[in-house]
């Protein structure tokens, strides 16, 4: 073994691509069955108007060439093909070039679909699937060792994620320095899951160690990430264990799968894998590209890790167009108070003391109290996390939420496959309104008394009923 090859970490590597071909997976499915009501052509964010007024520097990708919603189910479904390839390991049956390119076809591929995403793709799990799935790229399949360059590579985006999410809380909300958060956090998080409840019921003493046990895990942990092994594999081994904890507590789409399947590359598995055969030397442009990559990905780290050491601290931000090196974190501050943005229609043209109101259901955003929390995760729910952003602050939802209800009151269906109810199955609502309502967890008395997993409690109103459009006239032949 010389200076370029790892070769103990030939399963470590097999295991991540595996991971991570399950993640690309999910995230195009996510993609395929999402984009016409969001961004489609007659969607609330529509893709040709975003590339007609903006520059394609400033988001390169295959939809600066073309775009049609044909095209973009192409894209979608075509990238879910090349997933199911991967996790069968086709990698492996190619030559270490065709290797290569088979693993940049999904970041292609997926690079693409996040530069026209728009509001619906700027979470921070987007950047980190692109960052990884580009090292990824060259990690070489059964035909040579993993490259150290690479692996080591990982584990500073590894630390990145971890620091990086522990230091925006430590200098963001008071509550995680006062161990205090997770009183609220199982309650107000975007998306809580089945087991949210009884979470935020946990004894407030084991809410403490839950938050001292994340500062160790995200402040002290990810530094023995860069010691050798077995240290390296313990500390990959806790972020684990910590991200199955959130995994458990609610639904953050693949962002803490993808992070495990980052932490399983820095274990050292092969005292499980036996003896192994030696492998041949790398090529000499298989080691040049490997080089001239690490050398690209420390000079673009700069910007990434002097945010890391500032008190102006940013999250989820990329510092180039293709999202190669960018910076993470979440919850750098804690809602107190659940808010939900609750949408109704009726069938009602005038509106009276008798008008009856009728609910929409989403999949996954709290909105019927009786109703336990659904698991999605690693799938992306866009529409319902939207939800809970509109909630926060009218702004959040400024571009879309009109276009929104336009659909509803349309009975578009692309949109209406977005919800879990329609209340308006055969004719669409003549008015539409929406209001804000405070959520929170029933406890275990109101529970059993009641049946409801929330209580809720109007608040305030969010939009005015909005009057479905009479249909154009046909023009008057007869004159």
């Amino acid at each position: 073994m010389d200076w370029f090859t790892a070769e103990r970490y030939g399963l470590s590597r097999l295991v991540f691509q595996r991971a991570l071909a399950a993640v690309y997976l999910t995230a195009f499915l996510t993609a395929a069955l999402q984009f016409r009501a969001l961004i489609g052509e007659r969607g609330m964010l529509p893709v040709p108007e975003l590339l007609r007024r903006t520059r394609w520097t400033a988001a390169p990708g295959l939809f600066r060439l073309h775009y049609s919603d044909r095209f973009f189910a192409a894209v979608a479904w075509s990238g879910c093909a090349v997933s199911v390839a991967l996790l069968a390991g086709a990698d492996g049956m190619l030559p270490l070039w065709g290797a290569l390119l088979l693993w940049a076809l999904p970041w292609v591929l997926y690079l693409s679909i996040v530069q026209v995403g728009q509001i619906w793709y700027g979470f921070g799990w987007e950047s980190l699937l692109l960052e990884t799935g580009f090292l990824a790229v060259f990690l070489g399949n059964r035909e040579t060792a993993p490259p150290a360059l690479v692996l080591w590579l990982m584990r500073w985006l590894l630390f990145r994620v971890e620091f990086g999410a522990g230091l925006i809380k430590m200098r963001g909300d008071s509550c995680w320095r006062r161990l205090t958060c997770l009183d609220f956090h199982h309650e107000t998080q975007p998306m809580p899951g089945p087991l949210s409840w009884f979470f935020h019921h946990l004894p407030t003493t084991v809410h403490r160690v839950e938050v001292a046990a994340n500062h160790v895990t995200q402040l002290l942990v990810p530094f023995l990430l860069f010691a050798p092994a077995p240290v390296s594999s313990g500390a990959a081994a806790v972020m684990v264990l910590t991200q199955l904890w959130l995994i458990l507590s609610g639904n953050f789409a693949w962002l803490n799968w993808l992070t495990v399947a980052l932490a399983l590359s820095a274990v050292d598995w092969s005292p499980l894998a036996g003896p192994s055969r030696p492998l041949p030397d790398a090529p000499l442009w298989y080691r040049i590209t490997v080089v001239a990559v690490t050398v690209l990905l420390l000079v673009l780290s700069y910007r990434p890790a002097r945010n890391l050491l500032s008190r102006r601290q940013v999250m989820n931000r990329s510092y180039d167009p293709l999202h190669l090196v960018n910076t993470y974190g979440a919850f750098g501050s804690i809602s107190r108070v659940r808010l939900e943005v609750v949408v109704e229609g009726t069938e009602d043209v005038v509106i009276h003391p008798g008008t009856r109101w009728r609910e929409y259901g989403f999949r996954g955003k709290p909105g019927d109290p009786g109703r336990l929390p659904r698991q999605f995760a690693p799938y992306h729910l866009r529409l319902d996390w939207m939800m809970w952003f509109a909630a926060l602050s009218p702004a959040y939802a400024r571009a879309w939420f009109g276009p929104f209800t336009e659909r509803l009151l349309r009975g578009d269906r692309d949109t209406l496959r977005l919800l879990g109810h329609n209340p308006f199955p055969d004719v669409p609502p003549a008015q539409v309104r929406a209001s804000v309502y405070r959520y929170r967890f029933t406890d275990t008395a109101e529970l059993r008394s009641t049946g409801q997993w929330w209580h809720r409690t109007y608040v305030r109103e969010f939009m005015r009923p909005v009057v479905r459009p009479l249909p154009l006239r046909p023009p008057d032949d007869s004159a």
